[in-house]
């Protein structure tokens, strides 16, 4: 009789190549790839089975540090490439990763088709408001004032909420973490990976050395407890140092307004529950920041739909059926035809 030898455990070491890792020396970006290594490796996936897509910035280094397969393609398109790996083989992991420049500004119009259409990859976006692959120019997430080679007068622009160009353009699956979160980033991968469609996840990193310090209002441990609030699905939307800050909706508005708990009678009851799935109180979590509001860290919004390429196996299946069982040969030979002869 045949033994099946169960497959090895996987450790993060093993999903580490031997190539050498070239961020500059304090980038958050480190902490995302050992946060990844360790994600695989606890969800038990094959390396074989799991493939990294990446457009151009210094986010798309990261295929070659994953012991996987791994596509480093071009600016802006790494979208519509991993669409494609993952029409011509839906068994495939596919992640993508990108940077708020290559993904919002050359890359958005690929961006906004793979989220409406729901393909089931995931995007890991990683925001540090700034182009630093080439040395500090402003992005399409730079705050206003923000000064910068290409803005030395500071820009003039309104910034890109990432989180919520993701919910306009139809995303199923819209969630946040920190690059030195690093208990919270593997939840929030295990949690884009076992959701069914497209999964953004914005992740906010630290670029030391151009734009060092950016999210420190909110990322910070002197700031963080007062400046940012941890999702949970079902629980009361609390924060502060000690826990007597929370959200509710502002009576006689649709908007959210802080409340202290214990003040003017205002008791845990009356705070607003998260539910992953209400698509309006996600499009006013994405849209809070300080000092008026906390930054929304975790899963934002999650509301399962059929994916992609579900739709396009079924209209396979229902072409074959209404077929007349021709071969493409007789179809191309078919009607008018010509010889051509020496």
């Amino acid at each position: 009789m045949n033994v099946v030898t169960p497959p090895e455990k996987l450790s993060p070491k093993d999903f580490a190549t031997d190539q050498e890792v070239r961020w500059c020396p304090g980038c958050g970006d480190y902490a995302i790839l050992k946060a990844m290594q360790r994600t695989l490796a606890d969800l038990g996936v094959k390396k074989e089975n799991t493939v990294f897509v990446s457009g151009i910035g210094c986010a798309a280094r990261f295929p070659y540090y994953m012991a996987t397969y791994g596509f480093h393609t071009i600016h802006g398109r790494a979208p519509a490439i991993g669409t494609g790996i993952k029409l011509a083989n839906p068994d495939l992991d596919v992640w993508i990763v990108t940077g708020d420049g290559d993904a919002l500004s050359i890359g958005g119009n690929h961006l906004l088709h793979v989220l409406r259409r729901n393909v089931n990859v995931q995007i890991l976006l990683f925001n540090n408001e700034i182009y630093g692959l080439t040395k500090g120019q402003y992005s399409p997430t730079s705050r206003a004032g923000t000064r910068s080679p290409s803005t030395p007068l500071g820009s003039i622009e309104n910034p890109v909420s990432a989180a919520a160009l993701a919910l306009g353009a139809g995303a199923r699956f819209v969630a946040r973490s920190v690059d030195t979160m690093q208990s919270h980033l593997p939840y929030v991968f295990r949690r884009a990976y076992e959701h069914n469609g497209t999964s953004f996840v914005e992740i906010f990193q630290n670029c030391i050395v151009y734009n060092n310090g950016v999210f420190s209002q909110f990322t910070d441990k002197e700031t963080a407890d007062d400046n940012e609030i941890i999702l949970e699905h079902g629980k009361p939307l609390i924060f502060g140092k000690e826990k007597t800050l929370g959200l509710r909706v502002k009576a006689g508005f649709f908007e959210l307004e802080v409340v202290t708990i214990g003040k003017d009678g205002i008791t845990e009851a009356d705070i607003l529950i998260h539910d992953e799935t209400n698509r309006a109180l996600a499009d006013m979590l994405a849209l809070m920041e300080p000092p008026q509001f906390p930054v929304a860290i975790g899963v934002i919004y999650c509301s399962p739909m059929p994916s992609y390429e579900d739709g396009v196996k079924n209209h396979m299946i229902e072409a074959k059926a209404h077929g007349r069982g021709e071969d493409l040969n007789a179809l191309l030979r078919r009607g008018h035809t010509w010889t051509i002869t020496d």
